[in-house]
């Protein structure tokens, strides 16, 4: 589950600059609409059935086999060999079943006993399976399993009876022992029965459940994006099924995730219960990327830093050399641009404007651009028009940031990255639907972009790290 979620950590990044509206200036975290992420996994339980076979042991022994005996009492002994069959597999819904067939043989010796006293020599040693072939007996359990919302996950075991599939009679018995080779196996089967119930028919994964939540809620430094924050609210598991070699299984997780060039705080909470809610599947998810100002002020002076502009003033020719720039909001929703500049003129100037998304061009951009120059010189204040075009013509150019080949080539990425081996064993397969920029809001603290990305994502897990 980390692994997946440094995976889904570079989609929801990705999707953090898209497409808007305009809005009004104030928009809290809480209004963010949740997004969903559900994913079906297709996990081939193949490595571990492959895993289970080279684990089990192939033949089973009497201790000291061939030469060994077992002595239950004074008047018998006895000593086999059992070796399986391939293990056999079937899985349907939540239940598993294994099995196998035993192929042994059995040799054993009577004499005369009496109260533990022995009273004649053993007897010549008389088979079944070793002058002729070796019997068969059909061997297997079955579980079921159940997971609960509080993340217990219950095992019903079952032993089903063993199938003898060939008589075993010696010449000791003077009769078929079938029966007592099979009340023999049934005996270490309810055994080993017990020992799988006492070790797994509760398990309480809260303990990882709460460590997957744990870096759910970890905050993750996106190179070139500033912070990434999930913000899980839920988390779902449906449709938990096997077929064959498939598990077929659907995680969901329901969360306000955000972007952030300021490192946020990262909370500590208790993974939730599993809820139970049906969800349609895909992903559709809303990202919330808060832009600092001051980050914005660093980029823009990159621009315009030392930038000379040439500017008439009736016959006189004058000039302005940009010296640095602020990017910060006022209470209405705007934002505002302000200018230091020396050359013929020293001050400063004010540029206002409202953050849009202009849906013809695919291009957020800021509107009305309107300005208010201070200075020092008294001369200045009477020719504001001479910034009117130089100035504000470059700040639109600095301010625009088009979208038309951002959401082509996003759109390409995204469905590259969806549809790849993510890591060995481990592939992706889906596509994105519709990847738009839903809001884009100038606040006090910072300029606020809300995107969204729908899409379909199916997760197929072909080799397992045991």
């Amino acid at each position: 589950m980390k692994r997946l979620l440094s995976a889904f950590l570079t989609l929801l990044s990705v999707v953090s600059f898209a497409q808007s509206r305009p809005d009004s200036a104030r928009r809290l975290l809480d209004s963010l609409p949740e997004s969903d992420i559900d994913i079906p996994i297709t996990i081939s339980l193949r490595p571990i059935f492959t895993l289970a076979e080279n684990k089990v042991d192939t033949v089973f022994a009497s201790p000291g086999w061939p030469d060994g005996w077992v002595q239950p009492d004074c008047k018998t002994r006895y000593k086999y060999r059992m070796r399986r069959s391939p293990l056999r597999f079937a899985a349907s819904g939540t239940s598993f079943n294994l099995q196998f067939t035993g192929f042994y043989k059995i040799i054993g010796a009577s004499r005369a006993c009496y109260n533990s006293t022995v009273l004649s020599p053993w007897t010549p040693e008389c088979s079944c399976g070793v002058k002729e072939s070796e019997r068969r007996v059909n061997i297997g359990f079955g579980a079921s399993f159940q997971l609960l919302p509080d993340y217990r996950l219950l095992t019903k075991i079952v032993r089903p009876e063993p199938v003898a599939l060939d008589k075993c009679t010696v010449c000791f018995w003077g009769q078929d022992v079938t029966k007592t080779v099979l009340d023999g196996i049934r005996a270490n089967l309810d055994a080993t029965k017990k020992a799988m119930e006492d070790s797994f028919a509760v398990v309480a994964l809260r303990p990882y459940i709460q460590q997957a939540w744990n870096q759910l809620n970890a905050v993750y430094a996106i190179p070139g994006a500033g912070y990434f924050a999930l913000h899980p609210k839920r988390l779902r598991m449906e449709n938990l099924s096997a077929k064959n070699d498939l598990l077929n299984i659907s995680i969901g997780i329901s969360a306000t995730p955000v972007v952030s060039l300021k490192r946020p705080d990262a909370p500590a909470t208790t993974a939730p219960n599993l809820s139970n809610a049906a969800h349609p599947g895909g992903f559709n998810i809303y990202l919330e990327a808060a832009l600092q100002y001051d980050s914005l002020s660093k980029v823009l002076t990159q621009y315009l830093l030392h930038k000379r502009f040439d500017v008439a003033d009736g016959l006189f020719k004058k000039h302005i050399v940009v010296e640095g720039t602020r990017v910060s909001s006022d209470t209405t929703g705007n934002l505002r641009i302000e200018i230091d500049f020396s050359g013929s003129f020293n001050g400063s100037a004010s540029f206002i404007g409202k953050p849009v998304y202009n849906a013809a061009t695919k291009t957020i951009e800021v509107q009305d651009l309107e300005y208010d120059v201070r200075s020092r010189n008294l001369l200045i204040k009477t020719a504001k028009w001479l910034f009117s075009k130089r100035i504000t013509s470059e700040l639109k150019k600095h301010t625009s940031f088009p979208l038309t080949e951002y959401y082509a080539t996003a759109t390409r990425n995204l469905n590259e990255w969806l549809n790849k081996e993510w890591m060995k064993g481990i592939r992706g397969s889906g596509a994105v639907a519709e990847l738009t920029l839903t809001g884009v809001f100038a606040q006090p603290e910072h300029l606020l972009i809300r995107s969204n990305c729908t899409g379909k994502l199916a997760v197929h897990v072909s080799e397992i790290a045991l």
